[in-house]
């Protein structure tokens, strides 16, 4: 059978050819129009890196939404939600309450400081070792873990949309899968206008990426739970999976539960462990991720304001609760038709591995027309990412590299044509790599997470002291940097049973407890500027209330722990509170009250501490002053995301 005839088996037919196609030279079109020089004018630095300062707060909330989903959410979240239900809806959820976080306490100063780039600013912060090894740590992350993944999993819905699994594609006496061919597409098409135009090529054709990454997937999501509804309709199919995944022989079934019980489903506590996801390790993801990823957070760098920059993220935060409709419902639908196979045996294809599950929903119950805007919402979602990840590449080795260690006189002109080629590179590097890193993997999300998980702990400790404790220093820094992996390592052999949320939250109390010790021995200190009377009461009020809710948080799961330990083997999560509470995952409270606990630390001896450190960022609270609005929706969105928990426990 031809290529062309498995597309036309699939159900694929030439008017949702026609679209996806249009969609592309659209995208294609805007980006290089978007990306343009001005007029007589040669592009500068901060146009090619940071679009000129001139992203508003649509732009930079769609971006956002639009750099973050990708095949690694409609592919492997929506995976993830087929073997282990809805609550991989955390990582989803959580990120709408940090993304409210960031915009109140972390972007502010950065924006302040015009940063260029993340490692700039421990440049800047600390010294330049900081600044290379973290430079180098990121470019790592993004070649080998971001551009192979997200092109691999893209290459892996198209090829299961289009009925194309295990077609080869002959050149002469060369035989290539179509899965390499579609990866090849998919890094051409982000490269032609994100290498050309930089990011404001990117920011502004993410506006149109979003309304098809949004539109499509509801879309999507509406049609699988209308093919479950049993001719009733989509709201008759929620209620169907509702009902049948909460009741009988699956009363204890976690698909429709947020927070996973490990005697319910040890797999699935493994990768969503409990209660874990709302106060474990998963703020360690969100925080690092959102707050200290450079092809996230530079789209917060290049708005027009600090104020154009929060609303974007609150902006954002609502279209993150909107993520888990799209891309988990699907996942969890295809759960609950592969239980009911005999009303569903006339379906083309299998699910093989966990992420087939979209594609295989798109392929089989997406009508003709809906099935290209499908398509369309999914290319969305890969390229914009894609386009995200080669720019922000660029940044990072041309301004933090290049400019800095190479070539410290370089024009604007050079700077920009040196992005360009290294935007090339890394796509190159990511080509050849994909297939060995990512060839044998059942859900590429949980790969993801893990491996990300492996520096997260130390990104947190380094940058979050160093933006806001005046005693954090460069040498702890370093050492944070230079163990952070190491412990990971030596974590994942020894306690390889142990969920990685709550490996990456162990890793991070002893993490931060190194940092504050070696920061305040460091004798590399001057004099501190005092502070005024009003900002010292203000910051050991909440030095105390921040403290006491820490050691709280420690006590309780000490206590819950160890009675938990003592308890008869009578006691199980069905009888017993105490059992109930390790069943999921309590003893992640030992992390958050960490957390929450060591903001007394830097708030105390930024208060009482008579010396800082040489390079310490100078106490300005009125850079944490955010307006009515921005306070409203922030409330509200911490206020869906506990409504959501409190219906889907």
């Amino acid at each position: 059978m031809s290529i062309l005839d498995q597309i036309s088996a699939s159900g694929f037919r030439t008017i949702d050819l026609v679209i996806v196609l249009i969609y592309l030279a659209v995208l294609i079109f805007l980006g290089l129009f978007l990306g343009r020089n001005k007029k007589g004018q040669e592009k500068s630095a901060n146009d090619y890196f940071l679009a000129g300062n001139t992203l508003t707060w649509w732009a930079v909330g769609a971006s956002l939404i639009a750099a973050n989903i990708s095949a690694e959410q409609f592919i492997g979240m929506s995976g993830t939600s087929y073997a282990d239900g809805i609550a991989t809806a955390a990582y989803e959820l959580m990120a709408a309450v940090t993304l409210v976080v960031i915009g109140k306490f972390l972007l502010p100063i950065m924006l302040k400081r015009k940063i260029f780039t993340i490692p700039q600013f421990l440049r800047e912060r600390y010294n330049d070792g900081v600044g290379l090894a973290f430079s180098i740590l990121w470019l790592f992350l993004y070649v080998f873990v971001n551009l192979t993944s997200v092109a691999w999993l893209g290459a892996l819905a198209i090829e299961q949309i289009l009925g194309l699994q295990g077609a080869m594609l002959e050149i002469g006496s060369i035989t290539i899968s179509m899965r390499m061919v579609i990866v090849v597409c998919l890094f051409l098409i982000a490269g032609i206008y994100s290498i050309y135009g930089g990011l404001a090529s990117v920011a502004w054709t993410d506006v149109l990426q979003v309304t098809f990454l949004v539109g499509g997937g509801l879309i999507t999501a509406w049609f699988a739970l209308k093919a479950v509804g049993g001719g009733e309709g989509a709201l008759a199919g929620l209620s169907n999976i509702y009902r049948d995944l909460t009741t009988g022989t699956h009363l204890h079934d976690t698909h429709l539960h947020l927070v996973i019980q490990e005697s319910h489903n040890p797999a699935g506590f493994a990768n969503v462990p409990g209660i874990a996801a709302v106060v474990g390790g998963v703020w360690l993801t969100n925080l690092g991720y959102w707050g200290f990823n450079q092809y996230i957070i530079q789209k917060g760098l290049a708005a027009k304001s600090i104020e154009e920059a929060q609303k974007g993220l609150v902006f954002a935060g609502f279209l993150k609760i909107l993520i888990p409709f799209i891309v988990c419902l699907p996942g969890i639908c295809a759960y609950y038709i592969s239980l009911h196979p005999e009303a569903f045996n006339h379906l083309q294809g299998a699910i093989n591995v966990s992420d087939d599950a979209y594609p295989w929903l798109v392929r089989n119950f997406t009508p003709v027309g809906v099935k290209g805007l499908t398509f369309a919402a999914l290319a969305a979602a890969i390229i914009s990412s894609l386009a995200s990840m080669l720019n922000s590449t660029s940044t990072l080795f041309t301004m933090d590299i290049y400019k800095k260690y190479i070539n410290k006189d370089a024009s604007d002109k050079k700077l920009v044509n040196v992005g360009r080629i290294t935007s090339l590179c890394a796509l190159v590097i990511a080509l050849i790599a994909v297939k060995p890193l990512l060839g044998s993997l059942d859900q590429a999300f949980q790969y993801i997470q893990e491996y990300s998980g492996f520096i997260y702990p130390g990104i947190i400790v380094v940058f979050g002291l160093g933006l806001l404790w005046k005693r954090s220093s460069a040498r702890a820094a370093v050492w944070s940097a230079i163990i952070v992996i190491p412990l990971g390592i030596l974590f994942k052999i020894f306690l390889g049973g142990v969920p990685f949320q709550l490996r990456a939250g162990y890793i991070f109390i002893i993490l931060v407890t190194f940092h504050i010790i070696m920061s305040l021995i460091d004798k590399k200190v001057v004099d501190a500027e005092d502070l005024k009377p009003e900002d010292k009461k203000s910051m050991v009020k909440w030095a105390r209330i921040l403290g006491c809710t820490g050691l709280f948080f420690i006590l309780m799961a000490a206590v819950v722990v160890i009675w938990g330990a003592c308890l008869p083997a009578s006691a199980t999560p069905d009888n017993h509170v105490i059992a109930y509470l390790n069943d999921i995952g309590f003893q992640a409270f030992f992390f958050f009250g960490v957390l929450v606990g060591v903001q007394a630390v830097w708030l105390y001896s930024n208060v009482f501490d008579k010396k800082k450190d040489t390079k310490a960022l100078p106490i300005d609270l009125t850079l944490f002053h955010t307006s009515k609005g921005y306070n409203w929706g922030a409330l509200a969105i911490c206020l869906i995301v506990t409504v959501l928990y409190v219906i889907l426990w």
